[in-house]
């Protein structure tokens, strides 16, 4: 099991937990919007890394982003099996041609 499938596992574990007691549990009681404010929050923490060229804090950074994206998913209801789903449906399609076809 991957890392990724094993925080997935672990979202999904404590979407009924104590909000005191897991951050996960807290940012999923807020509701969704608060979960895609934070998501947003650390994608842009990411860019700016990115654009910094600091490769260890852009790691860490594109870390949190995609467990706040999970977060954000899991509090709609998709999964890491939904968005794999959509990638494999999209594997070997042109980027360009699969925009296209929106």
């Amino acid at each position: 099991m991957t890392a990724l499938h094993q925080l997935s596992d672990t979202i999904a574990a404590r979407k009924d937990a104590d909000p005191e007691t897991s951050w996960t549990a807290k940012l999923l009681s807020k509701g969704p919007e608060k979960c895609a404010e934070k998501f947003g929050e650390e994608a842009v923490e990411a860019i700016i890394e990115a654009v910094k060229g600091d490769r260890e804090k852009l790691t860490s950074e594109a870390a949190d982003a995609l467990y706040h994206l999970l977060v954000m998913c899991a509090a709609r209801d998709v999964s890491l099996s939904d968005i794999e789903d959509e990638l494999a449906r999209r594997h070997g399609t042109s980027g360009i041609d699969e925009k296209a076809s929106r």
